[in-house]
């Protein structure tokens, strides 16, 4: 194996390790020892789901969480420096992508350290595929403003760039305010616009429907409110 800076993907949910994870991860995942994750507790489940025998007493864990003191993340990397590799873990999906691991990723590539991405679930990048809007260009933008009127003029100027350029636009938001994100969006969009509503992708609770917001209107949503969604919309 060598020395490097192992960006682990996790699963998205309740979802068995062998539907979404290579064993080649399961193989460089059981010779590290050093973890910078964004929860510690999460990070030591995952570990057992990969391998009951997992030596987690034999491990350290750095946490890069919200409340994380970023001014250390340069000291996280001091394995590294000695040639001990490291692995990097999110709470879903992949490091790095819309979560803190990319500060420390960051710090990898100016001190010209390896890093090295491991094959996982993207649910950003599984939503571009099935909704049917296109990959040839899209953004992700993250949360939308709370604020009803500051999020209404946010998915308006989302969409004028979908209109203008083609682009499919990437949102997420908080899984128990998925309802009234749907409610925003058909309030703000065009009829014709296209509404994408990926969630709990790769779980037994997957959902995915690509309508016109004007079909929407017309759609019972099933109950999203504990269960992880992207939004997509395009021309």
């Amino acid at each position: 194996m060598d020395n490097a800076l192992y960006l682990i993907p996790v699963t998205l949910g309740n979802t068995d390790i062998e539907q979404v994870l290579p064993a080649y991860n399961h193989d460089i995942i059981m010779q590290l020892r050093h973890f910078i994750v964004e929860d510690i507790r999460s990070a030591r489940r995952f570990l057992r789901k990969v391998d009951r025998e997992f030596p987690i007493d034999d491990s350290t864990f750095m946490e890069m969480g919200k409340h994380a003191d970023t001014q250390r993340f340069s000291q996280y990397l001091e394995p590294l420096r000695h040639g001990e590799s490291i692995g990097v873990i999110s709470e879903a999906g992949c490091p790095a992508v819309a979560d803190p691991g990319a500060d420390v990723v960051a710090i990898a590539q100016r001190e010209g350290l390896r890093v090295i991405p491991l094959v996982g679930p993207s649910s950003m990048i599984l939503a571009v595929m099935s909704s049917g809007l296109g990959g040839q260009s899209f953004a992700f933008n993250g949360y939308l403003p709370v604020e009803p009127a500051e999020r209404a003029k946010r998915i308006k100027a989302l969409e004028q760039r979908a209109w203008n350029e083609g682009q499919t636009q990437l949102f997420i938001e908080t899984p128990y305010r998925n309802q009234k994100m749907f409610q925003s969006l058909l309030g703000a969009l065009r009829a014709q616009t296209r509404l994408c509503i990926a969630a709990g992708i790769t779980t037994s609770e997957e959902w995915i429907k690509t309508l016109t917001v004007e079909k929407w209107k017309k759609q019972v949503l099933p109950d999203l409110s504990k269960v992880p969604a992207i939004f997509l919309i395009n021309r």
